[in-house]
């Protein structure tokens, strides 16, 4: 009887058990399946000439309201001077070389004028003559070939001493010397180079920017080389110099090889199919030998590219004595071909001319009448005399 009690326990307690599993295993099923978290992903950016797909439209804004960026002004190059020609431009400025030499036409011609030309006319003459900076030999040739002609003529009208001041000293200045600038290219394309050489505060940087206003007026390609490469002023200036005319400027660091720069020059003139390079050398005291020859090197390192065509000495005409020495010493260094007179507007010492000429055997090529930029003109032994004595 327990046995069969234990039983109908152990059946009972079975029976649960598995009513248990079945309901369990029910309510499983019955649960929702465990949501995944979604994953964002972040809109596309449209592709370069794809269309967005959803556009986003602007708002209206009427004219109004529409800000228009700020105009850029146009920068104009600024307009290229135009020099004048150079033919005749002495001929131009007669009466400005005329107003400031007269002291010495007039002088000379109010002593000739005397009715009795004594032996203290004729120093006074002489007088004159050396205070113009004529030279002591061309003084003395002058007065002879004045007192020999004076006894022949007889009569001695204002017209005819004139005339016979102007022969003798056209005579004196000389005709025949070839005063041409050598500035165009040579045949086998490369650049004439032009050497400016003289000493600090002859006016010598700007004579170099008018020489260039001067080739350009003549129908020339120019560079300018600033081989002045101790004053940074001096670059400065001559390229504001070229650049009024439309010529390149090449300069190197304040303090570099001038030579170096002058080098570059000429180059940079081959390169650009140049007709004339023209080169600034610096200011350099004749005293000073170092200096002396550095200026010879400049003229070495160039000639590397070909041989110079000019080199041109500026003189102060006011300086007189003096620039004949400086002149001496240059003509040492390098092969002067040719002097540029400065400073004659302000000066009654146009003798200078004769004087500078007869020292070194080299024509005056060119004189400067003014602070103006085409005051520098070609010299005329004529036009020049012309205005030396004056009416």
């Amino acid at each position: 009887m327990e046995y069969v009690i234990l039983a109908v326990i152990i059946a009972v307690i079975a029976v649960g058990a598995v009513a248990g599993l079945v309901v369990s295993g029910r309510r499983r099923k019955q649960l929702p399946p465990k949501a995944e978290a979604p994953v964002i992903t972040p809109p596309r950016e449209p592709a370069v000439g794809e269309e967005s797909a959803t556009p986003v439209p602007e708002p209206v804004r009427t004219v109004e309201e529409v800000t228009l960026p700020p105009e850029v002004p146009v920068v104009e190059a600024p307009a290229l001077d135009v020099p004048e020609p150079t033919a005749g431009r002495l001929v131009r400025l007669r009466g400005r070389l005329s107003r400031s030499q007269n002291s010495l036409g007039k002088g000379l011609l109010t002593l000739l004028s005397r009715e009795r030309l004594d032996e203290d006319t004729w120093e006074e003459i002489e007088e004159t003559l050396l205070t113009a900076d004529v030279g002591v030999a061309p003084t003395q040739e002058l007065v002879d070939n004045l007192r020999t002609r004076v006894k022949v003529l007889g009569t001695r009208t204002p017209a005819e001493l004139r005339g016979l001041l102007y022969e003798e000293l056209v005579g004196l200045i000389g005709t025949e010397a070839d005063r041409s600038l050598k500035t165009a290219k040579h045949e086998d394309g490369r650049p004439a180079v032009v050497l400016v050489v003289g000493v600090n505060g002859v006016g010598k940087t700007t004579t170099s920017g008018k020489l260039g206003r001067v080739l350009v007026a003549d129908g020339r390609k120019v560079v300018l080389g600033a081989a002045d490469t101790f004053r940074a002023a001096a670059a400065d200036q001559l390229q504001t110099w070229g650049e009024r005319v439309g010529a390149a400027t090449v300069r190197g660091p304040e303090g570099g090889d001038p030579a170096s720069v002058a080098f570059d020059a000429v180059k940079e003139g081959i390169a650009e199919g140049a007709d004339t390079v023209l080169i600034d050398t610096a200011g350099r005291l004749h005293t000073k030998t170092g200096l002396m020859d550095e200026l010879g090197k400049v003229k070495r390192v160039v000639e590397k590219h070909g041989p110079v065509d000019e080199v041109l000495l500026v003189l102060d005409a006011t300086t007189g004595q003096n620039g004949l020495v400086q002149a001496r010493v240059f003509a040492e260094v390098v092969d002067i071909t040719g002097i540029v007179l400065t400073k004659l507007d302000g000066t009654a010492k146009g003798g200078i001319v004769i004087a500078v000429q007869r020292e070194l055997g080299v024509p005056v090529k060119l004189i400067g009448l003014g602070e103006g930029a085409d005051d520098l003109a070609p010299f005329e032994p004529g036009a020049f005399v012309d205005a030396l004595i004056g009416d």
